[in-house]
């Protein structure tokens, strides 16, 4: 088979076969050896700094919530005993709090006229509720235990609200709230308890000639209620349901007959469900416009039409995209569906992201049981607000070791991360080279991930520790950066902000540049056993002299592959609004919006893990083909079948157009 791409720069040699080569190389040897050390040198000496976190800290300090005295919650440690008071509510909006026996319960969510402040509960003139509603530590012998007098907590709620206790939240004191209890340690306000508040508070805003409450600490807080009220719902949807279809739909692709009625039914499904959340948009937007009187605000039903133009200005845009790349997107589906007949010839490779994602988490467990004894180790002060010279809540101070540490362990978590994700590529990569350079594909067996996976672990550690460690290195940059630009904006720099931006965006750039060529190196490793400066320099090669092909395949392939994301999160989405809209939830919700957004959202990533393994296979699969190209001719090609003649009749057309 001619190559296209003869009277172009050459990109180096063609690739030679090995002498015998029958796929994926069997004479390995082990690539890397000194990037594997390094990794192991990494980990112990994040173990040995763990151990002296861990035999210096007190991960009580962390775990524990902290009053503002200082005290920890549940336990002994501090000025004060807090032992028989293992929860804190809050009080003000800089995490200062009180030690409670059991988090507070307030049938009415709220009473003005009642306050919980750093000396316990105080009552105005009016409170209905009962002082023992709560039972708070003592807190007598606190120096910063500040009082409630009626000046200071006035039994006027259309006054207190300024007042020097409650100072909107920045001060000592808070009304007595309804809370739910998190984590068994901490109370958090009831959503709904904050609306009461915030009603109260508008329902006098005419009378007090003030401004409206911040719109968007409002918007924050409706989302945060109406998450709180549909969180069985997206549990349900967002992790159980999005996990079935991901399941179901990367089982469908492993079926050839059905891929590309799957691929196209999707893809169209899409458009369909685009099209038609825009028409439903806009027909409820112009519903809420025309009631009498209107129930919602004006801004509110403008941002619906809006939504729903944007809807379909995108229904369009993806119209044209399928129109103008039906050729491509005909050849990426060529590419998918010889991915998934080697999924199908290995059917635990579908759970090979399992073992990833139990890999990831068991170290991650590890991590954060030594980050959490390292943060122990801060020195714990008292910070004075500047909403109030008299009050002060607890903050952590970190000497420079400790600091450094935590940089340490920040690249220890983007190492080992990208070295999980590197591994997985590489024994898929095995997995379906084998498949590729194997003629007679029936004598392969089912188990063979088994196999990929103990070989990639001997020999090739190394070069997955090499390649993710350029990654991780780009992301602590990155990292890095973020903290100066932070520094930057408070400092109020415009020039040095805008100069850290395009270094972020450089960096970006750089860093997806080097995961595509990771991946490729990769495979390039997993058939000839090279080490990864090699299969990197190969990969780039290789790609180099098949731009054309590589650059249209992948992308199409990547896009039809992102199609089928969106379509698992948009029908999860979907049944999620319309069960959550039949069970009259918007009824007790300020919108559904929100909750659907979230489920969106999840529904993505899950479908992603499931989708992933098609990904890599498919940049194998195209890499083999393209490497095969290059080594055999004629009758001694190992492509098959509809992949063959596809990118045959493609060569022919690329010649046609070039003379």
């Amino acid at each position: 088979m001619a190559n296209d791409q003869d009277d172009e720069v050459n990109h180096g040699e063609k690739l030679t076969a090995p002498p015998d080569f029958d796929g994926p190389t069997s004479e390995r040897k082990c690539t890397d050896i000194l990037c594997s050390l390094l990794l192991l040198v990494m980990w112990g000496v994040m173990t040995g700094i763990g151990v002296y976190a861990y035999r210096n800290g007190d991960y009580r300090v962390v775990f524990y919530p902290m009053d503002y005295d200082g005290n920890i919650c549940g336990t002994d440690y501090g000025e004060a005993d807090m032992t028989n008071y293992s929860k804190l509510v809050y009080i003000n909006n800089f995490g200062g709090g009180v030690c409670v026996k059991e988090c507070p319960v307030v049938e009415n969510m709220t009473d003005v006229y009642t306050y919980l402040t750093y000396d316990g509960v105080y009552q105005a003139e009016g409170a209905t509720l009962d002082p023992d509603y709560v039972d708070v530590a003592d807190y007598s012998n606190s120096s910063g235990a500040l009082k409630c007098d009626e000046d200071k907590c006035p039994a006027n709620p259309l006054t207190s609200w300024f007042s020097e206790g409650v100072n909107q939240g920045n001060g000592f004191a808070f009304y007595a709230l309804d809370t739910i209890e998190v984590l068994k340690t901490r109370c958090l306000t009831n959503p709904n308890a904050l609306t009461e508040i915030q009603d109260l508070i508008r329902v006098e805003e005419s009378v007090l000639n003030i401004e409206s409450l911040d719109s968007a600490g409002e918007f924050f807080t409706n989302l945060f209620a109406d998450i709180y009220e549909s969180r069985l719902y997206i549990a349900a949807f967002g992790l159980g349901v999005s996990m079935v279809l991901g399941f179901i739909y990367a089982q469908l692709l492993r079926i050839p007959v059905l891929l590309r009625a799957i691929i196209w039914t999707s893809i169209l499904a899409t458009i369909g469900i685009i099209f038609g959340t825009g028409y439903y948009v806009f027909s409820k937007a112009n519903e809420w416009s025309d009631e009498d009187p209107r129930t919602l605000a004006d801004s509110t039903i403008f941002t619906a039409k809006v939504f729903s133009y944007v809807l379909f200005g995108l229904g369009g845009v993806v119209v044209l995209l399928v129109v103008f790349l039906r050729k491509e997107i005909q050849l990426a589906v060529t590419c998918v569906k010889e991915a998934a007949r080697a999924i199908a010839a290995m059917p635990f490779m579908i759970l090979f992201p399992i073992i990833q994602t139990a890999g990831f988490l068991a170290f991650l467990a590890i991590w954060l049981f030594w980050c959490i004894h390292l943060a122990s180790l801060g020195e714990v002060v008292f910070k004075e607000l500047p909403t109030d010279s008299t009050l002060t809540v607890r903050w952590f101070e970190f000497d420079d070791f400790v600091e450094n540490c935590g940089w340490y362990f920040l690249f220890c978590f983007f190492w080992t991360s990208n070295f999980i994700v590197a591994m997985g590529e590489i024994v898929i990569a095995m997995c379906v080279g084998k498949w590729y350079f194997t003629r007679d594909k029936s004598s392969l067996r089912p188990c063979m991930i088994l196999q990929s996976m103990s070989i990639a672990m001997y020999y090739h550690i190394g070069t997955a520790a090499f390649g993710s460690a350029i990654i991780a290195i780009i992301q602590i940059i990155r990292a890095i950066i973020t903290k100066i630009q932070k520094k930057a904006e408070q400092l109020d720099s415009k020039v040095a902000q805008a100069l850290l931006c395009c270094c972020q965006c450089c960096l970006w750039c750089f860093q997806k540049f080097m995961e595509f060529l990771n991946k490729n190196a990769y495979i390039q490793t997993a058939i000839f056993g090279t080490s990864f400066c090699t299969s990197a320099k190969e990969a780039f090669a290789l790609i180099a002299r098949n731009a054309k092909r590589v650059g249209s395949i992948t992308y199409v392939s990547e896009v039809v592959l992102f199609l089928g994301k969106i379509f698992i999160s948009c029908l999860t989405a979907g049944a999620a609004y319309m069960v959550m809209e039949s069970q009259e939830l918007n009824d007790v919700v300020f919108s559904l919006t929100g909750p659907t957004v979230v489920i969106f959202f999840m529904a993505y990533f899950v479908g992603d893990m499931f989708l992933d393994i098609f990904e890599m296979s498919t940049a194998t699969i195209l890499q083999c083909f393209i490497a095969d190209e290059e080594m055999f001719d004629g009758a001694d090609n190992y492509a098959e079948g509809e992949l063959r003649t596809w990118l045959d009749d493609y060569q022919e057309e690329e010649k046609k157009i070039k003379f």
